[in-house]
């Protein structure tokens, strides 16, 4: 089955559902009906712990189940950024982290039920309270993982859900060596 491709309206049902481009506009000759698909916004924390090591969480679902992700996912609507990396930091490892610091965007493909969103992915940098306890969201998290990057090859080597988190850490990087 080819990607992002429908075979009904899904407003009146007709079978005359036109789709356009990369899959990303439909339109319906029979009632007008026209849906987009546009860019939906999605956050990425990184969190580093005083042995200069990364939080990751072993993702528990699709896509890309096993695979290991940076805290974060879709921002709600009329949630900023900043609120929404707080807010999926939370939901995810049971901890609200402090300084919630704005980083870095890149976009990513991200493919659910054969349907491919595109998204822009903002990076936020924070740290975590003295005391705590991670706590995995059930269903979205399956472990958690404390991994040293501290270079290109590092970034390389870690099996990473998303080129996203790979770009970002990999910017995350440069941007520590400039400060240092």
């Amino acid at each position: 089955m080819e990607k992002n491709q429908f075979t009904f309206c899904p407003d009146c049902g007709s079978k005359n559902i036109q789709t356009h481009g990369d899959g990303r506009k439909w339109s319906c000759p029979d009632c007008g009906f026209t849906l987009y698909n546009n860019v939906a916004s999605a956050v990425g924390i990184i969190l580093e712990n005083a042995e200069g090591k990364i939080l990751f969480e072993r993702r528990a679902k699709e896509p890309r189940k096993g695979f290991l992700a940076l805290p974060g996912g879709f921002a709600e609507p009329d949630e900023t950024g900043e609120q929404a990396a707080f807010r999926e930091c939370l939901e995810e490892i049971g901890v609200a982290p402090e300084q919630v610091r704005y980083l870095c965007s890149f976009p990513n493909t991200y493919e659910y039920k054969h349907v491919l969103y595109k998204t822009c992915d903002m990076f936020f940098t924070a740290t975590l309270p003295k005391e705590f306890t991670l706590r995995p969201q059930q269903g979205e998290v399956s472990a958690f993982e404390w991994v040293r990057i501290s270079s290109k090859q590092d970034v390389e080597q870690c099996p990473l859900a998303f080129v996203s988190a790979r770009n970002t850490l990999l910017a995350w990087l440069g941007k520590k060596q400039e400060d240092a």
